[in-house]
């Protein structure tokens, strides 16, 4: 029986994923649109054997004179480029069902699918940010119980349409002059509480079936798509305890949607500073904190507990309270960093925006190779994860330091692979292809 190992996402978010990091020396802030800097650091993460390179993204973030928040490109457009320089890595970005439709979404996917030989991913989202309802036309944002009913049905008519064209439908029979066995197309008719969609997608299912499905939702809404349409989890927990009860919650709802405990992988976010020793690791990440401007912080905190706090004293009280502007959204980011405050004894804001401004929410650990490896193991062997979409503080020194440090850790206690365990995305995963529908004819009336 092969040993079970760990599950390792890069997360891409440029110029590191500590909010001070374009400040760093050897950061490069200015290349965060250059295709050529996406081509090192795709092929730095490919090197480290990781599954996936994860792209976050969101509209309506708010530009600011001393952030690069807000500065970056449609993540669909770099996948496109990154899959003609990469061989085995997934592919993974974040496309919203609040402000797209399902064709757009299942065709753009599909095409990446395609082009990396079965590699690409689809992050689905619902839209937290209030502010992108105004970039679309719409009044107001949807409230957050009404954008998962969206998203479930979305995602249905998304992976009908990916099957809608069997693989083996293109016979391209040039003696007979065939091109197409249309036994093997199904039309999606479907009718349903948000969507009215007939046809098919203009291209086939890929060689990995269709793309992996990512959710990063941890409300119980979030949970709950999670374990009906879900590949893999996305998820921020700080304790072991947390992320246990989060994993023996998710796990156990598969069953009644005809699923396994393997058909879902759960993987938690994990902010890393490595280095040879400890206290190099500690002076790594104080100099980043360095670098945080106050207002930056007050900015920065405001969003994560729903509080202006701007004008606030930085080495003031942390505010009990926040102000929901939507009662139907539970905040379970604002949740987790208010634990935080708690748990680690924080009293001022300055402190509780220093602790969170890396892992912002995420689990973060720093240390040495073996220190960030025993506890990444603790976590995978007691059922509180099967893999870490890995966070690295800074591009691309942080990024080589856990390619060159943790990796090579994990490979010699047998947790990581040493290669490619198969061309697909799902086969490395370890998923099994979705079903191909013999016959696939939708007419879904919800009332």
């Amino acid at each position: 029986m092969t040993k079970r190992q760990l599950k390792l996402g890069a997360f891409f978010n440029l110029p590191g994923h500590h909010f001070a990091s374009w400040r760093y020396p050897t950061t490069h802030p200015e290349r965060s649109l250059d295709l050529d800097y996406f081509i090192e650091l795709a092929q730095i993460a490919e090197r480290g054997k990781f599954d996936t390179i994860f792209f976050a993204d969101g509209f309506g973030q708010e530009l600011q004179e001393n952030s690069p928040s807000g500065i970056k490109l449609d993540p669909i457009i770099i996948l496109a480029a990154l899959t003609a320089v990469t061989k085995n890595i997934g592919l993974v970005a974040t496309l919203t069902t609040t402000y797209n439709e399902p064709f757009q979404v299942a065709r753009k996917f599909i095409g990446i699918d395609h082009l990396s030989k079965g590699r690409a991913a689809w992050n689905v989202v619902t839209s937290a940010n209030g502010k992108e309802s105004t970039l679309f036309g719409k009044e107001k944002h949807l409230a957050h119980a009404d954008r998962y009913v969206r998203a479930e049905e979305f995602v249905d008519v998304v992976k009908k349409l990916w099957l809608s064209i069997e693989r083996e439908a293109i016979v391209i029979d040039k003696e007979n002059g065939q091109y197409l066995d249309l036994n093997k197309v199904h039309p999606v008719d479907h009718e349903g509480l948000s969507f009215k969609v007939q046809g098919t997608l203009d291209a086939p299912a890929s060689p990995q079936g269709h793309p992996v499905i990512v959710q990063a939702g941890s409300s119980e809404a979030g949970k709950e798509l999670a374990a009906k349409t879900a590949d893999v989890v996305f998820t921020g927990w700080q304790t072991l305890e947390e992320a246990q009860a989060f994993y023996r919650d998710l796990k156990g709802r598969l069953a009644k949607y005809g699923r396994k405990a393997d058909d879902l992988k759960i993987m938690p976010g994990v902010f890393i500073t490595v280095a040879k020793t400890e206290a190099e690791a500690i002076a790594k990440r104080k100099q980043l904190n360095s670098y945080i401007l106050p207002d930056v912080g007050l900015a920065y905190l405001s969003h994560f507990i729903g509080a202006d706090l701007s004008g606030y004293d930085v080495d003031g009280p942390i505010p009990a309270h926040s102000d929901n502007d939507d009662p139907t959204n539970p905040q379970t980011r604002a949740n987790i960093v208010r634990g935080i405050a708690e748990r680690e004894g924080l009293q001022t804001i300055r402190e509780l925006y220093e602790f969170i401004a890396g892992a912002r929410g995420h689990r973060e650990i720093v240390g040495t190779p073996a220190q960030i490896a025993d506890q990444l193991q603790e976590w995978f062997e007691h059922e509180a994860a099967d893999g870490f979409n890995v966070m690295a503080p800074t591009f691309p020194d942080g990024l080589n330091d856990i390619v060159d440090l943790v990796i090579p850790e994990l490979q010699r206690r047998g947790l990581f692979r040493t290669e490619y365990e198969g061309n697909t995305l799902r086969e490395n995963l370890g998923l099994s292809l979705p079903i191909q529908p013999a016959q696939q004819t939708i007419n879904t009336i919800q009332s």
